[in-house]
Protein backbone atom coordinates (compact mmCIF):
# COMPACT_ATOMS: atom_id res chain seq x y z
CA UNK A 1 0.00 0.00 0.00
CA UNK A 2 1.16 3.52 -0.83
CA UNK A 3 -0.09 6.56 1.07
CA UNK A 4 -0.80 9.64 -1.06
CA UNK A 5 -2.29 12.75 0.56
CA UNK A 6 -3.25 10.70 3.64
CA UNK A 7 -5.15 8.15 1.52
CA UNK A 8 -3.92 4.59 1.02
CA UNK A 9 -3.70 3.19 -2.52
CA UNK A 10 -2.72 -0.29 -3.55
CA UNK A 11 0.28 -0.57 -5.86
CA UNK A 12 -1.82 -2.50 -8.36
CA UNK A 13 -4.41 0.30 -8.45
CA UNK A 14 -1.73 2.91 -9.11
CA UNK A 15 -0.10 0.81 -11.83
CA UNK A 16 -3.47 0.31 -13.56
CA UNK A 17 -4.21 4.03 -13.33
CA UNK A 18 -0.83 5.04 -14.80
CA UNK A 19 -1.07 2.43 -17.57
CA UNK A 20 -4.52 3.69 -18.57
CA UNK A 21 -3.22 7.27 -18.56
CA UNK A 22 -0.37 6.34 -20.91
CA UNK A 23 -2.65 4.38 -23.25
CA UNK A 24 -5.27 7.13 -23.35
CA UNK A 25 -2.70 9.85 -24.05
CA UNK A 26 -1.19 7.70 -26.79
CA UNK A 27 -4.64 7.18 -28.37
CA UNK A 28 -5.40 10.90 -28.32
CA UNK A 29 -2.01 11.95 -29.70
CA UNK A 30 -2.13 9.35 -32.50
CA UNK A 31 -5.66 10.43 -33.50
CA UNK A 32 -4.66 14.10 -33.51
CA UNK A 33 -1.39 13.54 -35.40
CA UNK A 34 -3.23 11.55 -38.06
CA UNK A 35 -5.76 14.31 -38.78
CA UNK A 36 -3.74 17.44 -38.00
CA UNK A 37 -3.35 19.82 -40.94
CA UNK A 38 -0.07 21.27 -39.69
CA UNK A 39 2.15 20.99 -36.66
CA UNK A 40 0.96 23.28 -33.83
CA UNK A 41 3.26 26.17 -32.97
CA UNK A 42 2.59 25.64 -29.26
CA UNK A 43 2.84 22.11 -27.85
CA UNK A 44 0.45 23.06 -25.03
CA UNK A 45 -2.41 23.36 -27.53
CA UNK A 46 -1.94 19.64 -28.14
CA UNK A 47 -1.17 18.51 -24.58
CA UNK A 48 -3.88 20.40 -22.68
CA UNK A 49 -6.95 18.88 -24.42
CA UNK A 50 -5.23 15.48 -24.45
CA UNK A 51 -4.67 15.53 -20.69
CA UNK A 52 -8.16 16.90 -20.03
CA UNK A 53 -9.79 14.13 -22.05
CA UNK A 54 -7.62 11.42 -20.50
CA UNK A 55 -8.32 12.82 -17.03
CA UNK A 56 -12.05 12.89 -17.68
CA UNK A 57 -12.03 9.24 -18.78
CA UNK A 58 -9.95 8.16 -15.78
CA UNK A 59 -12.28 9.96 -13.37
CA UNK A 60 -15.27 8.32 -15.04
CA UNK A 61 -13.58 4.92 -14.77
CA UNK A 62 -12.94 5.56 -11.10
CA UNK A 63 -16.54 6.60 -10.45
CA UNK A 64 -17.76 3.44 -12.21
CA UNK A 65 -15.57 1.25 -10.00
CA UNK A 66 -12.97 0.13 -12.54
CA UNK A 67 -10.12 0.63 -10.07
CA UNK A 68 -11.62 -1.25 -7.16
CA UNK A 69 -9.34 -4.03 -5.95
CA UNK A 70 -12.25 -6.34 -5.16
CA UNK A 71 -15.60 -6.52 -6.90
CA UNK A 72 -18.40 -8.99 -7.60
CA UNK A 73 -19.21 -7.86 -11.13
CA UNK A 74 -19.54 -10.20 -14.08
CA UNK A 75 -17.74 -9.52 -17.36
CA UNK A 76 -21.08 -8.40 -18.83
CA UNK A 77 -21.57 -5.83 -16.07
CA UNK A 78 -18.06 -4.50 -16.59
CA UNK A 79 -18.72 -4.27 -20.33
CA UNK A 80 -21.89 -2.27 -19.60
CA UNK A 81 -19.83 0.16 -17.52
CA UNK A 82 -17.28 0.44 -20.33
CA UNK A 83 -20.04 1.30 -22.81
CA UNK A 84 -21.37 3.93 -20.38
CA UNK A 85 -17.92 5.46 -20.05
CA UNK A 86 -17.45 5.43 -23.83
CA UNK A 87 -20.83 7.16 -24.29
CA UNK A 88 -19.89 9.86 -21.78
CA UNK A 89 -16.51 10.34 -23.46
CA UNK A 90 -18.00 11.18 -26.87
CA UNK A 91 -19.56 14.57 -25.96
CA UNK A 92 -16.53 15.42 -23.79
CA UNK A 93 -14.15 14.77 -26.70
CA UNK A 94 -16.32 16.79 -29.09
CA UNK A 95 -16.46 19.81 -26.76
CA UNK A 96 -12.74 19.75 -25.98
CA UNK A 97 -11.56 19.64 -29.56
CA UNK A 98 -14.40 21.77 -30.94
CA UNK A 99 -13.15 24.76 -28.94
CA UNK A 100 -9.43 24.01 -29.19
CA UNK A 101 -7.08 25.80 -31.59
CA UNK A 102 -6.11 22.61 -33.41
CA UNK A 103 -6.82 22.58 -37.15
CA UNK A 104 -8.04 19.10 -38.16
CA UNK A 105 -8.47 17.78 -41.70
CA UNK A 106 -11.71 15.94 -41.02
CA UNK A 107 -13.40 16.30 -37.63
CA UNK A 108 -15.70 13.29 -38.09
CA UNK A 109 -12.86 10.94 -38.99
CA UNK A 110 -10.84 12.31 -36.07
CA UNK A 111 -13.63 11.63 -33.57
CA UNK A 112 -14.13 8.14 -35.05
CA UNK A 113 -10.42 7.34 -34.72
CA UNK A 114 -10.28 8.80 -31.24
CA UNK A 115 -13.30 6.88 -29.97
CA UNK A 116 -11.92 3.67 -31.50
CA UNK A 117 -8.74 4.17 -29.50
CA UNK A 118 -10.72 4.89 -26.33
CA UNK A 119 -12.82 1.78 -26.92
CA UNK A 120 -9.67 -0.36 -27.12
CA UNK A 121 -8.39 1.15 -23.86
CA UNK A 122 -11.72 0.43 -22.14
CA UNK A 123 -11.69 -3.15 -23.43
CA UNK A 124 -8.22 -3.51 -21.94
CA UNK A 125 -9.58 -2.11 -18.64
CA UNK A 126 -12.34 -4.76 -18.60
CA UNK A 127 -9.74 -7.46 -19.26
CA UNK A 128 -7.45 -6.13 -16.52
CA UNK A 129 -10.30 -5.98 -13.99
CA UNK A 130 -11.11 -9.66 -14.50
CA UNK A 131 -7.60 -11.00 -15.06
CA UNK A 132 -5.50 -12.71 -12.42
CA UNK A 133 -3.00 -10.74 -10.42
CA UNK A 134 0.53 -10.54 -11.77
CA UNK A 135 2.97 -12.55 -9.67
CA UNK A 136 5.19 -9.48 -9.35
CA UNK A 137 2.39 -7.74 -7.43
CA UNK A 138 1.83 -10.56 -4.95
CA UNK A 139 2.65 -9.96 -1.28
CA UNK A 140 3.38 -12.76 1.20
CA UNK A 141 1.86 -11.93 4.58
CA UNK A 142 2.32 -13.64 7.95
CA UNK A 143 -0.15 -12.99 10.76
CA UNK A 144 1.41 -12.94 14.22
CA UNK A 145 -1.38 -14.26 16.44
CA UNK A 146 -3.97 -17.03 16.50
CA UNK A 147 -6.95 -15.48 18.31
CA UNK A 148 -10.14 -13.88 17.03
CA UNK A 149 -8.31 -10.73 15.92
CA UNK A 150 -5.84 -12.75 13.87
CA UNK A 151 -8.67 -14.74 12.30
CA UNK A 152 -10.44 -11.51 11.33
CA UNK A 153 -7.24 -10.15 9.76
CA UNK A 154 -6.82 -13.30 7.67
CA UNK A 155 -10.44 -13.20 6.57
CA UNK A 156 -10.31 -9.56 5.48
CA UNK A 157 -6.97 -10.01 3.73
CA UNK A 158 -8.24 -12.86 1.59
CA UNK A 159 -11.49 -11.07 0.84
CA UNK A 160 -10.23 -7.54 0.18
CA UNK A 161 -6.81 -8.03 -1.41
CA UNK A 162 -6.37 -10.55 -4.25
CA UNK A 163 -2.64 -9.83 -4.35
CA UNK A 164 -2.03 -11.34 -0.90
CA UNK A 165 -0.63 -14.82 -0.29
CA UNK A 166 -1.35 -15.72 3.32
CA UNK A 167 1.67 -17.63 4.64
CA UNK A 168 -0.07 -18.62 7.88
CA UNK A 169 -0.53 -17.76 11.56
CA UNK A 170 2.23 -17.73 14.15
CA UNK A 171 0.82 -18.10 17.67
CA UNK A 172 2.03 -15.78 20.41
CA UNK A 173 3.66 -17.38 23.48
CA UNK A 174 0.93 -16.23 25.90
CA UNK A 175 -2.15 -16.76 23.75
CA UNK A 176 -4.59 -19.10 25.49
CA UNK A 177 -7.30 -19.23 22.85
CA UNK A 178 -6.97 -20.39 19.26
CA UNK A 179 -9.58 -19.18 16.79
CA UNK A 180 -7.81 -20.12 13.57
CA UNK A 181 -7.84 -23.60 12.13
CA UNK A 182 -4.91 -25.89 12.93
CA UNK A 183 -3.85 -26.23 9.29
CA UNK A 184 -3.08 -22.54 9.12
CA UNK A 185 -0.80 -22.52 12.17
CA UNK A 186 2.94 -22.36 11.59
CA UNK A 187 5.32 -24.48 13.62
CA UNK A 188 6.19 -23.03 17.02
CA UNK A 189 9.47 -24.99 17.02
CA UNK A 190 11.05 -22.34 14.80
CA UNK A 191 11.56 -18.74 15.82
CA UNK A 192 9.53 -15.99 14.20
CA UNK A 193 12.64 -14.66 12.46
CA UNK A 194 13.55 -18.06 10.99
CA UNK A 195 10.04 -18.63 9.61
CA UNK A 196 9.88 -15.14 8.10
CA UNK A 197 13.19 -15.67 6.31
CA UNK A 198 12.38 -19.23 5.21
CA UNK A 199 8.94 -18.30 3.85
CA UNK A 200 10.16 -15.06 2.23
CA UNK A 201 7.54 -13.03 4.06
CA UNK A 202 6.97 -9.44 2.84
CA UNK A 203 4.83 -8.24 5.75
CA UNK A 204 3.94 -9.22 9.31
CA UNK A 205 0.60 -8.15 10.78
CA UNK A 206 0.74 -8.21 14.58
CA UNK A 207 -2.68 -9.37 15.80
CA UNK A 208 -1.95 -10.82 19.23
CA UNK A 209 -4.88 -11.32 21.60
CA UNK A 210 -2.50 -11.04 24.58
CA UNK A 211 0.37 -8.53 24.68
CA UNK A 212 1.26 -8.54 28.35
CA UNK A 213 3.95 -10.50 30.15
CA UNK A 214 6.56 -10.41 27.40
CA UNK A 215 4.29 -11.92 24.76
CA UNK A 216 5.57 -9.44 22.16
CA UNK A 217 9.01 -10.55 20.89
CA UNK A 218 10.25 -7.05 20.17
CA UNK A 219 13.79 -8.16 19.33
CA UNK A 220 12.60 -10.66 16.71
CA UNK A 221 10.19 -8.15 15.17
CA UNK A 222 12.99 -5.59 15.00
CA UNK A 223 15.28 -8.12 13.32
CA UNK A 224 12.57 -8.81 10.73
CA UNK A 225 12.10 -5.11 10.07
CA UNK A 226 15.86 -4.65 9.67
CA UNK A 227 15.73 -7.34 6.99
CA UNK A 228 13.23 -5.25 5.00
CA UNK A 229 10.04 -6.95 6.21
CA UNK A 230 7.15 -4.57 6.95
CA UNK A 231 5.72 -4.89 10.47
CA UNK A 232 2.16 -3.57 10.90
CA UNK A 233 -0.10 -3.48 13.94
CA UNK A 234 -3.69 -4.64 13.56
CA UNK A 235 -5.28 -1.17 13.71
CA UNK A 236 -3.01 0.20 10.96
CA UNK A 237 -3.65 -2.93 8.89
CA UNK A 238 -7.41 -2.31 8.84
CA UNK A 239 -6.90 1.39 8.21
CA UNK A 240 -4.82 0.90 5.07
CA UNK A 241 -6.56 -2.24 3.79
CA UNK A 242 -10.23 -1.45 4.37
CA UNK A 243 -10.20 2.33 4.72
CA UNK A 244 -11.68 2.12 8.20
CA UNK A 245 -10.61 2.27 11.84
CA UNK A 246 -12.06 -0.81 13.44
CA UNK A 247 -13.43 -0.36 16.93
CA UNK A 248 -12.36 -3.86 17.98
CA UNK A 249 -8.73 -3.19 17.06
CA UNK A 250 -8.11 0.44 17.97
CA UNK A 251 -7.04 1.93 21.28
CA UNK A 252 -7.06 5.46 22.64
CA UNK A 253 -3.25 5.42 22.68
CA UNK A 254 -3.11 4.52 18.97
CA UNK A 255 -5.42 7.42 18.15
CA UNK A 256 -3.54 9.88 20.36
CA UNK A 257 0.06 9.06 19.42
CA UNK A 258 -0.51 8.15 15.77
CA UNK A 259 -0.58 10.57 12.88
CA UNK A 260 -3.68 12.20 11.42
CA UNK A 261 -6.42 14.42 12.86
CA UNK A 262 -5.03 17.50 11.10
CA UNK A 263 -7.54 20.16 12.06
CA UNK A 264 -5.42 23.28 11.46
CA UNK A 265 -6.69 26.64 10.21
CA UNK A 266 -5.18 26.12 6.74
CA UNK A 267 -7.13 22.89 6.22
CA UNK A 268 -10.33 24.56 7.49
CA UNK A 269 -9.80 27.52 5.13
CA UNK A 270 -9.18 25.35 2.06
CA UNK A 271 -12.17 23.15 2.88
CA UNK A 272 -14.44 26.18 3.35
CA UNK A 273 -13.42 27.75 0.04
CA UNK A 274 -13.86 24.40 -1.70
CA UNK A 275 -17.33 23.99 -0.15
CA UNK A 276 -18.51 27.46 -1.20
CA UNK A 277 -17.29 27.15 -4.79
CA UNK A 278 -18.60 23.61 -5.34
CA UNK A 279 -21.93 24.22 -3.56
CA UNK A 280 -22.58 27.35 -5.65
CA UNK A 281 -21.87 25.48 -8.90
CA UNK A 282 -24.01 22.51 -7.87
CA UNK A 283 -26.95 24.73 -6.84
CA UNK A 284 -26.92 26.48 -10.24
CA UNK A 285 -26.76 23.15 -12.09
CA UNK A 286 -29.40 21.51 -9.88
CA UNK A 287 -31.99 24.33 -9.91
CA UNK A 288 -34.10 22.74 -12.72
CA UNK A 289 -34.07 19.37 -10.91
CA UNK A 290 -35.05 21.00 -7.62
CA UNK A 291 -37.90 22.91 -9.29
CA UNK A 292 -39.31 19.75 -10.90
CA UNK A 293 -38.96 17.88 -7.60
CA UNK A 294 -40.88 20.60 -5.72
CA UNK A 295 -43.71 20.46 -8.28
CA UNK A 296 -43.95 16.64 -8.10
CA UNK A 297 -44.08 16.68 -4.29
CA UNK A 298 -46.95 19.18 -4.33
CA UNK A 299 -48.83 17.26 -7.03
CA UNK A 300 -48.59 13.96 -5.19
CA UNK A 301 -49.23 14.85 -1.57
CA UNK A 302 -49.47 18.63 -1.24
CA UNK A 303 -48.22 19.88 2.10
CA UNK A 304 -44.75 21.28 2.73
CA UNK A 305 -42.11 20.81 0.05
CA UNK A 306 -39.15 20.97 2.41
CA UNK A 307 -38.54 19.01 5.58
CA UNK A 308 -36.60 20.50 8.48
CA UNK A 309 -35.18 18.31 11.23
CA UNK A 310 -32.87 19.06 14.12
CA UNK A 311 -29.47 17.41 13.82
CA UNK A 312 -26.17 17.47 15.72
CA UNK A 313 -23.37 19.31 13.97
CA UNK A 314 -19.80 20.45 14.63
CA UNK A 315 -18.79 20.21 18.31
CA UNK A 316 -22.28 19.06 19.26
CA UNK A 317 -24.05 22.25 18.13
CA UNK A 318 -27.64 21.76 16.92
CA UNK A 319 -28.85 22.93 13.52
CA UNK A 320 -31.75 22.23 11.19
CA UNK A 321 -31.01 20.02 8.23
CA UNK A 322 -33.08 20.84 5.11
CA UNK A 323 -34.28 18.14 2.74
CA UNK A 324 -37.03 17.66 0.20
CA UNK A 325 -39.90 15.95 1.97
CA UNK A 326 -39.82 12.29 0.99
CA UNK A 327 -42.20 10.88 3.63
CA UNK A 328 -45.83 11.34 4.54
CA UNK A 329 -46.62 14.27 6.79
CA UNK A 330 -47.71 11.83 9.55
CA UNK A 331 -44.49 9.77 9.38
CA UNK A 332 -43.83 10.21 13.12
CA UNK A 333 -47.28 11.08 14.39
CA UNK A 334 -46.58 9.28 17.69
CA UNK A 335 -43.70 11.70 18.33
CA UNK A 336 -41.12 8.91 18.73
CA UNK A 337 -38.00 9.08 16.51
CA UNK A 338 -37.53 6.07 14.24
CA UNK A 339 -34.62 4.91 12.13
CA UNK A 340 -35.20 5.49 8.44
CA UNK A 341 -34.90 2.24 6.50
CA UNK A 342 -33.98 1.36 2.94
CA UNK A 343 -37.54 0.15 2.25
CA UNK A 344 -39.58 2.59 4.33
CA UNK A 345 -43.38 2.34 4.22
CA UNK A 346 -43.57 5.99 5.30
CA UNK A 347 -42.00 7.20 2.02
CA UNK A 348 -44.18 8.59 -0.76
CA UNK A 349 -43.85 7.43 -4.37
CA UNK A 350 -41.91 10.56 -5.30
CA UNK A 351 -39.97 10.22 -2.04
CA UNK A 352 -38.70 6.74 -2.88
CA UNK A 353 -37.31 7.98 -6.19
CA UNK A 354 -35.65 11.15 -4.92
CA UNK A 355 -34.12 9.30 -1.97
CA UNK A 356 -32.64 6.65 -4.25
CA UNK A 357 -31.13 9.33 -6.50
CA UNK A 358 -30.17 11.54 -3.52
CA UNK A 359 -32.21 14.41 -4.92
CA UNK A 360 -33.79 14.88 -1.49
CA UNK A 361 -30.34 15.94 -0.20
CA UNK A 362 -29.93 18.84 -2.66
CA UNK A 363 -31.40 21.57 -0.38
CA UNK A 364 -28.56 20.81 2.04
CA UNK A 365 -26.28 22.63 -0.40
CA UNK A 366 -27.70 25.85 1.05
CA UNK A 367 -26.63 24.64 4.52
CA UNK A 368 -23.12 24.22 3.05
CA UNK A 369 -23.17 27.88 1.97
CA UNK A 370 -24.23 29.04 5.44
CA UNK A 371 -21.43 27.00 7.02
CA UNK A 372 -23.58 24.61 9.06
CA UNK A 373 -22.49 21.68 6.85
CA UNK A 374 -19.70 20.69 4.49
CA UNK A 375 -19.95 18.88 1.17
CA UNK A 376 -18.08 15.89 2.60
CA UNK A 377 -18.16 14.68 6.18
CA UNK A 378 -19.98 12.32 8.55
CA UNK A 379 -23.73 12.37 8.07
CA UNK A 380 -25.45 14.39 10.84
CA UNK A 381 -27.60 12.39 13.25
CA UNK A 382 -30.64 13.40 15.31
CA UNK A 383 -29.96 14.33 18.97
CA UNK A 384 -32.05 11.38 20.18
CA UNK A 385 -29.86 8.89 18.32
CA UNK A 386 -26.61 10.73 19.13
CA UNK A 387 -27.33 10.41 22.86
CA UNK A 388 -28.12 6.74 22.42
CA UNK A 389 -25.15 5.90 20.20
CA UNK A 390 -22.63 7.89 22.27
CA UNK A 391 -23.45 5.69 25.26
CA UNK A 392 -23.36 2.43 23.31
CA UNK A 393 -20.49 2.93 20.84
CA UNK A 394 -16.97 4.04 21.86
CA UNK A 395 -15.50 7.08 20.10
CA UNK A 396 -18.85 7.99 18.53
CA UNK A 397 -18.47 11.61 19.64
CA UNK A 398 -15.20 11.88 17.66
CA UNK A 399 -17.18 12.28 14.43
CA UNK A 400 -18.52 15.60 15.75
CA UNK A 401 -15.03 17.15 15.60
CA UNK A 402 -15.60 17.98 11.90
CA UNK A 403 -18.57 19.46 10.10
CA UNK A 404 -21.26 17.02 8.99
CA UNK A 405 -21.46 16.44 5.26
CA UNK A 406 -24.00 16.09 2.47
CA UNK A 407 -22.12 12.92 1.52
CA UNK A 408 -19.30 11.08 3.23
CA UNK A 409 -16.73 8.29 3.23
CA UNK A 410 -19.12 6.03 5.14
CA UNK A 411 -21.94 6.68 2.65
CA UNK A 412 -19.90 5.53 -0.36
CA UNK A 413 -18.28 2.59 1.47
CA UNK A 414 -21.13 1.05 3.45
CA UNK A 415 -24.68 0.14 2.53
CA UNK A 416 -27.64 1.89 4.07
CA UNK A 417 -28.02 1.07 7.78
CA UNK A 418 -30.88 1.39 10.24
CA UNK A 419 -29.62 -0.26 13.44
CA UNK A 420 -27.10 0.39 16.20
CA UNK A 421 -24.89 -2.29 14.63
CA UNK A 422 -24.99 -0.49 11.28
CA UNK A 423 -24.16 2.80 13.02
CA UNK A 424 -21.15 1.09 14.61
CA UNK A 425 -19.95 -0.18 11.21
CA UNK A 426 -20.38 3.24 9.59
CA UNK A 427 -18.56 4.92 12.49
CA UNK A 428 -15.43 2.97 11.56
CA UNK A 429 -15.43 4.71 8.17
CA UNK A 430 -16.27 8.07 9.75
CA UNK A 431 -13.30 7.71 12.10
CA UNK A 432 -11.07 7.05 9.10
CA UNK A 433 -12.35 10.23 7.45
CA UNK A 434 -11.92 12.36 10.58
CA UNK A 435 -8.36 11.04 10.99
CA UNK A 436 -7.30 11.37 7.36
CA UNK A 437 -9.54 14.02 5.80
CA UNK A 438 -7.97 16.18 3.13
CA UNK A 439 -9.03 17.98 -0.04
CA UNK A 440 -7.89 14.96 -2.04
CA UNK A 441 -10.05 12.59 0.03
CA UNK A 442 -13.01 14.96 -0.38
CA UNK A 443 -12.58 14.79 -4.15
CA UNK A 444 -12.42 10.99 -4.03
CA UNK A 445 -15.65 10.86 -2.00
CA UNK A 446 -17.44 13.23 -4.39
CA UNK A 447 -16.49 11.21 -7.46
CA UNK A 448 -17.45 7.95 -5.75
CA UNK A 449 -20.77 9.54 -4.79
CA UNK A 450 -21.43 10.19 -8.47
CA UNK A 451 -20.67 6.53 -9.17
CA UNK A 452 -23.01 5.38 -6.39
CA UNK A 453 -25.88 7.44 -7.79
CA UNK A 454 -25.21 6.60 -11.45
CA UNK A 455 -25.12 2.87 -10.74
CA UNK A 456 -28.40 3.04 -8.84
CA UNK A 457 -27.10 2.22 -5.37
CA UNK A 458 -28.30 5.54 -3.94
CA UNK A 459 -27.92 6.25 -0.27
CA UNK A 460 -30.84 7.32 1.86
Amino acid sequence: MIKIFDLYFHKRTLSQFLLDLILLLASVVVAISWQLKESPSDSWSLLVPSFLLAGGILLTNGALGFYQRVHTRTVGQSMARAVMCWSMTLPLAYLLFRFSHLQLQNGKIFILALMSGVALVLLHRVYAVHSKTNSLMRQRVLIFGSGTGAKLVGKTLQKSDPTVELVGYYAGPNETTQAVSAWGLLSAEQSLTDIVMAEQVDEIVVALSERRGGSMPLRELLDCKLQGVRVTDIATHFEKTLGQIRLDAVSAGWLIFGDGFKQGWSRAFVKRVFDIVCATILIVLALPVMLVTAILIVLESGGPILYLQERVGLNGRLFNVIKFRSMRTDAEKDGKPRWASAVDDRATKVGRVIRKLRIDELPQLFSVLTGAMSLVGPRPERPYFVDQLTQQIPYFAVRQSVKPGVTGWAQVRYHYGATVEDASEKLQYDLYYVKNHSLFLDLVVLFETVGVVVMGKGAH
